[in-house]
């Protein structure tokens, strides 16, 4: 042990008045409230204390670096829950590395192993479905894993989502409320959360007597476009859509715009993801705003709790959506305006 930074830590403790491991703590990836944290760095300021990172490394075995690893860093859900989580390990005295996979499981096969080379202190997550058994073999060998967005099945990981099938039953609802029938979904193939919601848009419409016409496709704006085409080139297009992220609902407007159609007369445009562009189109998108900075807030939260208590059992917390609804979905004739029997949000629980 570097004999110069372990005096400092001594120093800085009696300054603070608290144990060098509470200082160690404080300076490094341990759990400690704000307020400590704060008391522990003036002291340091105060002292001269300055840490020597890289016997901090090899003492502990643990970088003080938490991987980010999202699936698509280009759709602004993940920039979002990027932001969010990088805020909160600052404030817990971490460092993220963030990666992008493009939801590809090599690429999240690469960078779990660098992870593991890293020795980060642990991962938050957003995986593939093709990753479900690979990380099963390799869970918690290497380090804590929270997941977001996407979760595996219950007591498998730490995991903070959105109450995915409750979202997709309540735009499913607020339609039929607004005099839609034929409404047609589009969804993401490439994670869990797309089939949540297909699931939560099909019960709706069986439990409403409404034909379900469910259509996966890859999550990606260019592929909504497509299939929205195809649709006006038919001669049974859907009354109304709902998108499963933003991306999709991107594709879905650009392809009305491409066919000289209009939302809603020639169809109602409802879906995920309240991005600031869902308010310059026409009256607006009605969409359901994610709790995005509370995912990467939990998400953190949670990170912190299983490294504090490693022996816990796993949780997942469910966040609920806000449906805002705007002139996309607009009354037909026959609607009665009500949001449907689903609550306007979701309410959070923890199971």
């Amino acid at each position: 042990m570097d004999k110069k930074v372990e005096i400092g830590i001594k120093e800085v403790a009696r300054a603070a008045g608290v144990s060098p491991a509470t200082v160690s703590r404080a300076l490094g990836s341990g759990p400690v409230s704000a307020a400590l944290r704060a008391r522990v760095e003036e002291a340091a300021l105060a002292t001269g204390y300055r840490p020597n990172l890289s016997a901090r490394r090899l003492r502990s075995q643990r970088s003080g670096t938490v991987g980010l690893i999202v699936a698509d860093i280009s759709n602004p859900f993940f920039t979002a829950v990027a932001r969010a989580v990088e805020d909160a390990a600052y404030q817990a005295g971490l460092r993220v590395i963030l990666c992008n996979t493009d939801e590809n499981p090599e690429k999240e096969a690469m960078y779990l192993t660098l992870m593991e080379e890293e020795r980060v202190t642990g991962v938050i997550f957003a995986p593939t479905r093709q990753s479900v058994e690979r990380l099963a073999v390799r869970r918690s060998k290497a380090f804590p894993m929270v997941l977001i967005d996407r979760a595996g099945p219950a007591g498998w990981e730490d995991a903070v989502v959105l109450d995915n099938a409750a979202a997709a039953a309540t735009l499913v609802e607020h339609l039929h409320g607004q005099g839609y029938r034929r409404i047609a979904g589009l969804f993401g193939n490439a994670s869990t959360t797309g089939i949540e919601r297909c699931g939560g848009y099909g019960e709706a419409m069986a439990r409403l007597g409404l034909t379900a016409a469910p259509c996966f496709v890859a999550p990606s704006s260019e592929a909504a476009r497509r299939v929205v085409l195809g649709w006006f080139a038919g001669s049974e297009a859907p009354e109304a859509v709902i998108a499963s992220n933003g991306l999709l609902l991107m594709g879905v407007v650009r392809a009305v715009r491409e066919a000289g159609r209009r939302i809603p007369e020639d169809l109602a445009v409802a879906g995920f993801d309240n991005e600031s562009w869902t308010e310059l189109v026409g009256g607006g998108i009605t969409v359901i705003e994610q709790p995005v900075a509370a995912i990467g807030q939990a998400a953190m939260a949670m990170l912190l709790e299983r490294l504090a208590t490693p022996g816990a059992p796993r949780r997942k917390q469910v966040l609920g959506g806000r449906c805002i609804v705007r002139g996309s979905t607009r009354r037909r004739e026959g609607g009665d305006g009500r949001l449907g029997v689903q609550s306007k949000v979701a309410l959070d629980r923890i199971t």
